[in-house]
């Protein structure tokens, strides 16, 4: 009997291919081009970073373990600065708490109005155009400019006062009387209201229109639509404006120094003491250079300390779109 033999199967294994090696790919003709093009864009920040921001910074932390007058060569003092400034100086506790005291009011105090003021300029009024241009204004005002504007306007006869008086209130002396000194900066950074509003208000448009259909649907008055989706989609912006507000307001130097001025009005000015005017006198009315210097990175600590403080409660508060939680 014929056997058939089946016909053999094709060594496909034999067949196939070698993979190609691991190995880093090369980049394209257009990522190369790319990539050199980014390079060359970032370049002018990075020089400009390393020769005017690195160096000196390496060289404040050098100069703030020395004694340095910048006239004379600095002596070694180790960290006698830093002791002497936690120990045994009453003016850095104080500038401390003025400034810790003017963040704590003034950065949630531009967060609502910037909050506010969006909310009122994303409604459908007339002349709504010219209101959002009108309140982006003042923050296109040097802040020197602004500063002697409020320097009129809080006078002893100023405008506020006149309208105090209005309701028989006798208005405080703001930029002379110690404890309306702070009260008085406050307001003044209430003025610079207008940045946190646009990008607020940008934010606002970005919402979906959608979801305050269906909240409409559900009977959602106008004030639960507020706190259950417009709040919630304004977070990441809101944390934006508190971290650069965090930053600003813990530097806050130019509106002290104009206001209030030292050599007339002591008391006021030691209201007002804030961390950056207490090391500019260090430095360049004292010529402490190495004493300022430790400031400064005191400072840095301090502004690290509580932007860190700020990042680590985003995930309690802080709603991304792109997240499920």
């Amino acid at each position: 009997m014929a056997t058939s033999t089946a016909p053999k199967a094709a060594p496909a294994a034999a067949e196939k291919t070698a993979s190609p090696k691991p190995g880093k790919q090369k980049l394209s003709k257009r990522r190369r081009r790319e990539a050199l093009s980014f390079y060359l864009f970032i370049s002018p920040w990075i020089i400009g970073f390393l020769v005017f921001l690195l160096g000196p910074m390496i060289a404040s932390i050098y100069y703030s373990l020395t004694d340095w007058d910048s006239f004379t060569p600095p002596r070694w003092v180790g960290f006698e600065n830093y002791t002497k400034l936690l120990t045994d100086d009453p003016v850095f506790w104080t500038a401390l708490w003025n400034t810790l005291y003017y963040a704590a009011i003034s950065v949630p105090l531009g967060l609502v109005i910037g909050l506010w003021l969006a909310n009122l300029l994303n409604k459908q009024v007339r002349a709504r155009k010219l209101f959002r241009t009108l309140i982006y204004l003042p923050t296109l005002i040097p802040l020197v400019a602004t500063a002697m504007i409020f320097r009129m306007v809080l006078a002893p006869n100023g405008p506020i006062n006149d309208f105090l008086g209005l309701f028989g209130v006798s208005g405080p002396n703001w930029l002379y009387d110690g404890p309306w000194v702070k009260p008085a900066l406050i307001l003044m950074s209430t003025w610079g209201a207008g940045a946190a509003t646009v990008l607020l208000l940008a934010a606002m448009k970005g919402i979906p229109r959608e979801l305050y259909e269906a909240a409409e649907v559900d009977g959602a008055s106008g004030m639960r639509q507020f706190w259950s989706i417009t709040l919630p989609h304004l977070t990441p912006i809101i944390f934006f404006n508190l971290i650069m507000g965090l930053i600003a307001a813990f530097q806050v130097f130019s509106q002290v120094y104009i206001l209030v001025a030292k050599g007339k009005n002591p008391a006021g000015y030691d209201a007002a003491q804030t961390m950056v005017p207490f090391l500019f006198d260090q430095a360049f009315s004292y010529y402490h250079m190495g004493y300022a210097s430790a400031i400064s990175w005191l400072l840095f600590l301090v502004i690290l300390v509580f932007t860190v403080i700020a990042f680590r409660t985003t995930r309690r508060w802080v709603f991304y779109e792109t997240e499920v939680k």
